[in-house]
């Protein structure tokens, strides 16, 4: 009997090189300002140059890639500027997120929070970065959801979107790590007792702190090395080459 060859519909092929791109991108395995080599990405995705070009779109309308005229794609760089004012508005946003899903959170939403919550923390503990991650976006945009506005969901996902790589990035400091994981303990806390003003405070709290980490490490890629001092985050990226 002849084997029935299995064909990946399209659309499907393009909503998975989207979501492995996007990790790619958030967990740096492509640097910040790398140009996006099409040829190389092709075959660490195993796809073609067209769902590849779609998710490089895609990923652009989030705000993880800028194309620019005349030079392709190329991964998200922010200033230390852009940080500041980007890190402002998201304080603001997670902050009235916390807020209103304080007040309108169901015991359901509550109780899938509360259960995310337990898995990061078994991720923490394995020191797992990837799925630590994962579950902690997961629980941000869980938290924003409950809040029950949807201007307020949109807007939030699309500033979310250019801080992804780097609030994944201002986890890999040990100490700040744990701080972060129990300001998650006091998010849960203050959703339980539905009370609105802890939760604005943390979440504003948290954001701070992000936004400090973030800026202390672009301030650590910036500055001159000393001789012979090498930085793994400064290697280049094999897909940041020339475009093939």
């Amino acid at each position: 009997m002849t084997a029935q060859i299995i064909s990946i519909p399209r659309a499907a092929l393009h909503e998975q090189a989207t979501q492995r791109l996007r990790q790619m991108l958030v967990e740096g395995q492509i640097a910040p300002g790398a140009k996006l080599n099409e040829r190389e990405l092709c075959e660490a995705l195993s796809v073609s140059r067209t769902p590849l070009r779609e998710a490089i779109k895609t990923l652009a309308a989030e705000g993880l890639v800028e194309l620019l005229p005349n030079r392709g794609a190329i991964a998200l760089a922010l200033s230390e500027a852009d940080v500041r004012n980007t890190f402002e508005v998201m304080a603001g946003l997670e902050a009235q997120s916390g807020e209103l899903a304080a007040q309108r959170i169901t015991e359901a939403e509550l109780d899938e929070i509360r259960a995310m919550h337990f898995e990061m923390l078994a991720a923490y503990t394995r020191q797992d970065l990837s799925a630590y991650y994962q579950l902690n976006a997961a629980i941000h945009r869980a938290i924003n959801l409950a809040a029950r506005n949807p201007v307020l969901t949109a807007t939030y996902t699309q500033v979310n979107a250019r801080l992804q790589a780097l609030r994944f990035r201002s986890n890999q400091d040990g100490e700040k790590w744990k701080r972060a994981v129990e300001e998650h303990a006091q998010m849960i806390a203050a959703l339980q007792a539905h009370d609105p003003q802890a939760m604005r405070t943390v979440l504003v709290a948290h954001l701070g702190h992000k936004r400090d980490v973030v800026i202390e490490q672009l301030r650590a890629v910036s500055a001159p090395l000393s001789s012979g001092q090498e930085l793994a985050s400064l290697a280049p990226s094999p897909f940041g080459r020339g475009q093939g």
